[in-house]
C-alpha cells in the first residue's frame, strides 16, 4: 500500500482547489498515509518546494479561494529532462504517487512523467471551463458560472434603464461551457461560442427589429474564443446605431468564495483520488457522471475534445 503521497496545483486557480486539498491532505492522515504539499505548481516541484503537511495546513480554507499552495507555468517540465528533475525531487522525499489538481494539460504533464519514469499519478479536473472530457464537472466551475451570472443580472439592470445593448465577454478560448451555462442561467438573447457560427448581420437586424418593437435592452454572452467582444459591439453599434457598451469580465471569474455545489464535489472528488492512490491505483482521473465519481483512464481524459451539450445550444435559441 501506498504510505506517501504528494499533491500539487497547476494550470489556472479556481475556486474549490483549497475545499480538494483540503480532503485530499486530511483523508490521506486518516487513512494512516503521509502527504507532502508541492507549492507553486511544476515550477516549484522542480526547485523542491515541498514540505509535508498535516491537518492544520488545511485549517481555515474550505472557503477560501484560490489555492493555498500556489500556482506557477514552467516551461522547463515540458523537457523530459525537467520532468525527471520532478520526479527525481519528489522520490527524494520518499514520496510513491503524485496527486494533481488543475486542467488537462496539467494533468497530461504529469501522466508523461508517470510513463517515463514509474510515478503513479491521480488527476482531479480543476478548471472554471468544464472542458476536461469523461467528466461533467469540474472543480470551480460552478462558481464561475454564478460570478458571471450575478454581472449579468447587474448589467441588465443598467441597460435596461439606458436602452442599450451590452456584451459581457468571458473566459473560454475553446469551451463555450461557462458562457452558456450562465447566459442560459441569465437570461441573454444571445450566447457566443467557439463551437457555433454565428451570423452578425442577422443579430443586428433582430435587435433592431426587437427595438422597434419596444425592448429595452440586449444582452450578449460571448466567450473569448468565438469573437473579441470589444470588435464586436464597435460592429454591433455601427450596424444597429443603438448605444452599446461592452464589459469583458476577465480574472474576476476564477476568484471568490466556492459554492456549496464546488465545495462538496471538490472535497469528493479529493477523497476519492487519495483512496484511488491508497488502492494501487495510477493514471487514472477522478469526475463525475451523472452524479456518481467515476474514474477515467488519464490517456481519455487529456487527449480527447469534451463538445458542449447541444442541448443548451438549443435551449440558448429557444429561450433567446
Amino acid at each position: 500500500m501506498i504510505k506517501k503521497i504528494a499533491v500539487l496545483t497547476s494550470g489556472n486557480d479556481c475556486p474549490g482547489m483549497n475545499a480538494c486539498l483540503r480532503a485530499v491532505v486530511r483523508t490521506a492522515i486518516h487513512n494512516g498515509m503521509h502527504i507532502w504539499g508541492v507549492h507553486n505548481g511544476y515550477r516549484g516541484l522542480l526547485a523542491d518546494e515541498i514540505e509535508e503537511l498535516n491537518t492544520r495546513s488545511v485549517g481555515d480554507m474550505i472557503q477560501r479561494g484560490g489555492t493555498f499552495l500556489g500556482i506557477a507555468r514552467s516551461g522547463e517540465f515540458f523537457e523530459e529532462e525537467g520532468r525527471k528533475q520532478g520526479y527525481d525531487n519528489l522520490v527524494k522525499h520518499g514520496i510513491e504517487g503524485l496527486i494533481v489538481i488543475g486542467g488537462s494539460g496539467s494533468i497530461k504533464g504529469a501522466a508523461t512523467m508517470s510513463q517515463e519514469f514509474g510515478m503513479p499519478v491521480i488527476g482531479i479536473p480543476g478548471t472554471i471551463e468544464n472542458d476536461v472530457w469523461g467528466t461533467d464537472y469540474t472543480i470551480g466551475s460552478d462558481t464561475a458560472a454564478n460570478t458571471v451570472v450575478d454581472a449579468i443580472n447587474k448589467l441588465r439592470d443598467t441597460a435596461s434603464a439606458h436602452r442599450r445593448i451590452v456584451l459581457i465577454e468571458v473566459m473560454g478560448k475553446t469551451s463555450g461551457w461557462l458562457a452558456m451555462t450562465a447566459g442560459i442561467a441569465g437570461g441573454a438573447e444571445y450566447v457566443l461560442v467557439p463551437e457555433t457560427k454565428f451570423n452578425i448581420d442577422q443579430i443586428c437586424e433582430e435587435i433592431r427589429q426587437d427595438y422597434a418593437a419596444g425592448k429595452r435592452y440586449s444582452l450578449l454572452v460571448v466567450a473569448e474564443g468565438a469573437a473579441s467582444a470589444t470588435e464586436l459591439g464597435k460592429q454591433i453599434q455601427e450596424k444597429t446605431e443603438i448605444d452599446t457598451r461592452v464589459t469583458i469580465l476577465g480574472h474576476i471569474q476564477r476568484g471568490g468564495s466556492p459554492t456549496v455545489q464546488d465545495r462538496i464535489n471538490a472535497s469528493l472528488l479529493g477523497e476519492k483520488a487519495v483512496l484511488a492512490m491508497a488502492e494501487g491505483k495510477k493514471d487514472i482521473v477522478v469526475g463525475f457522471d451523472t452524479g456518481e465519481v467515476v474514474e477515467i483512464p488519464i490517456d481519455e481524459a487529456t487527449n480527447n475534445k469534451k463538445t458542449l451539450d447541444t442541448e443548451f445550444i438549443r435551449l440558448a435559441k429557444v429561450l433567446a
